[in-house]
């Protein structure tokens, strides 16, 4: 049957296309004036489709430019990293300084923060500073504040302007990183947290007076890490040598920098489930006093949260949870169907409860990201197993389903709203889909409260499957 990440809507395109003018059928909102941009796996070069997992891909961002009612352009990029821009023939981007390894491209999320667009990865791989056509500007570590890389998931606080992140890597020696970064773009928090062991922190949760953190069962594998960079007679020492370091010191610059010098191009999964390490969230006060509380959890994996707010005592999570991931399956989340829950934290009586909100398949969870950290009322997730977008409504426990039609697979949504006072769901929903029957994809964007199409964009080309984007407003830096 062959590699399922690297077949069919998931096949990575083979080249970089700019058209201009692009053809629209509906119309196009006047009020959006900016970019929606979508970062994804999209492999270059030799692949072993045994051993390929959908998250080492090479990043590539797809792009279109939306401005006084019309679809200017579509672009797709590959992001120059080093070993990208080799195994491109390019020249290498120029770097002031070193900012994470380049074991994964930067082939998660798209941002844009402090007037940059930023292509970011996780797990102490370096993120990418782009420019408004999506040419590779280089490394991004926050004009110095931030080294070892950074997350694919930060949160922007809508009151404070603030970037907030929770950051893993292996050789942070049983530490993740706890960042806050200004609205100016520069670093003016950081701090350590012991967690013990390398665990995979996807995502964190970020309320009005709390951070959250999910520290589950999906830890660094030495193994796979050896495999996946070293020649096979060091493979033995260098899996001894990163398990005697993990969780104990920080592994030495010298050590992840033959790793990055050796690496293929994709290849097998570092992290893999690990069922002796407890489930366990943690929660750290953003105001820096009393340290993190721990609760303990039944085992699963959350690669996505919705959202989260306070409630007296209690925190309120919305999230997408997997009962397992990367244990028998190591090429893609792909072993129990996600689903949305909302969990609650007690703090007083330290109790976490957990509750089944949607019993079908789902993930990529958004919301009206001006109620990141507040209550809200909506929730956008797609099953693009079965071709729909689904609208919670968390006040009425309701659901409205959008399908899109046979062979019409929906990637990620978001939310814009029709301006910076119109009620939450008062916007558009916009996300690519793909259709099967034409092997190019959509734009789509769809009123928000009906989910009824207000206009599809029609892409020269397909964009393959791929992870996180956002709508970047216009602004001159860009």
């Amino acid at each position: 049957m062959g590699n399922t990440f690297l077949q069919g809507h998931y096949a990575p395109v083979s080249e970089e296309v700019t058209r201009h003018d692009l053809d629209v059928t509906g119309t196009i909102p006047d009020h959006l004036d900016g970019r929606y941009l979508r970062n994804g796996p999209n492999p270059i070069g030799e692949l072993d489709p045994d051993t390929y997992n959908w998250f080492m891909g090479d990043g590539m961002v797809h792009g279109v430019r939306l401005r006084d009612g019309r679809a200017e352009w579509y672009r797709n990029r590959w992001v120059r990293g080093p070993r990208a821009a080799a195994l491109l023939g390019e020249p290498p981007p120029r770097a002031r300084r070193r900012s994470g390894m380049e074991i994964i491209g930067a082939n998660t999320n798209i941002i844009g923060h402090a007037g940059k667009l930023v292509a970011l990865v996780e797990a102490g791989n370096a993120n990418y500073e782009l420019t408004g056509d999506l040419g590779t500007a280089g490394p991004c570590d926050f004009d110095g504040t931030v080294r070892g890389g950074f997350t694919a998931h930060p949160k922007h606080d809508p009151a404070t302007g603030e970037l907030h992140a929770v950051s893993y890597h292996f050789g942070m020696g049983g530490r993740v990183r706890y960042d806050v970064i200004g609205a100016d773009g520069r670093a003016v928090r950081s701090e350590d947290i012991d967690v013990g062991g390398s665990p995979m922190m996807h995502d964190f949760s970020l309320t009005a007076n709390h951070v959250v953190l999910y520290d589950l069962p999906v830890t660094f594998d030495a193994a796979q890490a050896a495999e996946l960079a070293v020649p096979w007679p060091l493979r033995t020492p260098v899996r001894l040598l990163l398990s005697a370091l993990i969780g104990r010191v920080r592994v030495p610059d010298p050590l992840t920098a033959w790793l990055r010098r050796g690496v293929r191009a994709a290849g097998p999964y570092p992290y893999c489930w690990n069922p002796h390490r407890p489930a366990r969230v943690g929660v750290l006060r953003r105001n820096g006093t009393g340290g993190v509380r721990w609760f303990d959890i039944p085992p699963c994996y959350v690669f996505h949260t919705a959202n989260a707010y306070d409630d007296g005592d209690t925190i309120v999570l919305d999230l997408v949870r997997h009962p397992k991931v990367f244990d028998v399956d190591r090429t893609g989340p792909a072993e129990g169907d996600p689903t949305l829950e909302r969990w609650r934290i007690d703090l007083r009586t330290e109790v976490v409860t957990q509750d089944r909100l949607c019993d079908r398949p789902q993930e990529f969870p958004r919301i009206d990201e001006r109620r990141t950290g507040l209550r809200h009322r909506f929730g956008y997730v797609v099953q693009p197993d079965e071709g729909a977008l689904l609208k919670h409504d968390l006040h009425s426990a309701g659901t409205r389903v959008r399908r899109f039609g046979a062979g019409r697979v929906p990637g990620e949504f978001v939310f814009e709203p029709r301006h910076p006072g119109a009620a939450e769901d008062d916007g558009v929903l916009m996300g690519f889909v793909y259709d099967a029957a034409t092997d190019r994809s959509d734009l789509m964007l769809l009123d928000a409260e009906t989910l009824d199409t207000v206009a599809a964009v029609h892409l020269p080309q397909r964009v393959p499957a791929g992870f996180h984007g956002n709508w970047v407003p216009t602004e001159p830096e860009l």
